[in-house]
């Protein structure tokens, strides 16, 4: 978390996307129609933040992934192999060469065999100002992947390939250190860490058309491989919205779904290489909350790295597990939706929703979420803090619709559950602008959220899943 007062890594522009399934999000055509702005009173006001009886929905994003062997199958591949089975993917068959690598975090320069599988061409049916691209693989010890993104723009010029990520699970030595790319632009658009994001969105200018690449390393002479079995990209085009509009709450007799709780405070000071220790670790403890949700832990030899004096060790292997190391910080969305893809049958995602009618729809199918908002600590009564960036899950409703999260912004383990305003959360999670302490206008998240459930869902889960476009 970033509390008020202090700058964000991340990137202002950034503020906004996620990546999941195969369907757009929705908001009011009124909500749409004006930038939002401050009232007589010094508060904001949305023009038609109510939609008007029988409007229409304008659609603001769209997710398209391959995941199955059809998927893999309708790619170009170029050394790599589709395989079939309970959880389809693609592994290298047959290296197309070497090339020279220089982890630019640890200078060490390396030959590495690769192989590429680059998608089918993705019209977007919601031409884009913003797009993310996530992925779910597994990367033994001595293998890595890159994940490029390219396009076309609505005047029908052409982006450069961008690379929106090098990961890799293991950090060890014969490993390269997962980053982020900094400095990638063509004048018309830039990524900011994990956002693809137009430059100068009131020109009118969009993302048209994409296509994601993966480039499949590993050592040379080795039989090792990655497996990627889930890739997909979003795009965004989500209008400047001060306030949104409320939900009517949607589980009469709510549900709150059981969850560990773990809280980052008790890890300030730890392990300050990983963003400074504990008190900035609100992504990778809320993705560690929800991952052992679904019954699913790190192993003794995936923790024998942690001081054993230290509480909740694992919370620390997620830190590491999720660590940029060029933005250096652990926020970084897909990663972190990549690290709950490592553990037995689960997978992890990044995407926006439109509502917390949208939240509770994947809580009553046991499925929970984990939030990224940013606010003033008088704009969420029992907070107590103030943020400019900040990770929680949701894993309940009460019976009145007001949201349960565990914040892993609290004191101890057994103080992170926390009952929070329904209006009120909603409006900080969905608005892209806001206020902050300084009345300067900053950006808010748009309703981003990461989603981690099992690799075979029931078929309730499924069925909700699909409806927001995950398959």
């Amino acid at each position: 978390m970033t509390r008020s007062g202090s700058t964000p890594r991340r990137s202002v522009l950034a503020a906004a996307l996620g990546v999941a399934g195969a369907a757009a999000v929705t908001t009011t055509a009124a909500a749409a129609a004006g930038t939002a702005r401050p009232s007589a009173t010094g508060t904001s006001e949305a023009p038609g933040a109510a939609a008007p009886a029988g409007s229409k929905a304008k659609r603001i994003a769209e997710y398209h992934g391959w995941t199955s062997h059809a998927d893999w199958l309708a790619g170009a591949a170029k050394g790599v192999r589709a395989e079939a089975g309970a959880r389809p993917g693609i592994v290298i068959a047959r290296p197309l060469g070497s090339v020279d690598y220089t982890d630019p975090h640890t200078g060490t320069k390396a030959a590495w065999e690769y192989a590429t599988w680059t998608s089918p061409v993705r019209t977007l049916s919601v031409p884009a100002t913003e797009a993310i691209v996530s992925w779910n693989a597994r990367t033994p010890a001595g293998t890595w992947i890159q994940i490029e993104l390219k396009g076309t723009y609505t005047d029908g010029s052409a982006t450069p390939w961008y690379v929106m990520g090098r990961w890799a699970s293991d950090d060890g030595a014969s490993s390269i250190r997962r980053t982020s790319v900094d400095g990638q632009s063509d004048d018309k658009s830039s990524v900011w860490t994990d956002t693809f994001s137009i430059d100068d969105p009131a020109s009118g200018l969009r993302l048209a058309t994409y296509q994601v690449r993966l480039t499949l390393h590993r050592k040379p002479g080795t039989a090792l491989t990655p497996t990627v079995w889930r890739v997909g990209a979003m795009g965004s085009d989500v209008p400047d919205r001060f306030e949104v509009p409320a939900s009517t709450p949607s589980l009469p007799k709510g549900r709150e779904l059981v969850v560990p709780r773990y809280s980052q405070e008790i890890h300030k000071g730890q392990y300050p290489e990983y963003d400074n220790g504990g008190e900035a670790w609100c992504s990778p403890t809320s993705s560690q909350m929800i991952i052992e949700s679904w019954g699913r832990k790190p192993s003794a030899k995936d923790l024998a790295w942690v001081n054993p004096d230290y509480a909740d060790p694992q919370v620390c292997h997620a830190a590491r597990s999720t660590f940029d190391y060029q933005y250096e910080g652990c926020g970084n969305w897909p990663f972190n939706a990549a690290y709950a893809a490592t553990y037995r049958d689960l997978q992890g995602v990044v995407t926006r929703l439109g509502s917390l009618t949208d939240a509770e729809k994947l809580i009553e199918v046991g499925i929970p979420l984990i939030t990224s908002q940013s606010f003033l600590k008088t704009e969420l009564d029992g907070a107590g803090y103030g943020t400019s960036g900040h990770l929680m899950t949701v894993i309940g409703f009460t019976a009145d619709g007001d949201v349960i999260a565990n914040d892993p912004a609290s004191p101890s383990n057994e103080a992170v559950r926390h009952v929070y305003k329904r209006r009120q959360w909603e409006n900080i999670w969905l608005r892209t602008k806001r206020y902050n302490a300084d009345g300067k206008v900053v950006s808010g998240t748009g309703g981003v959220c990461y989603l981690y459930f099992p690799a075979k869902p029931t078929a309730a889960q499924r069925r909700v899943l699909k409806e927001f476009g995950i398959r």
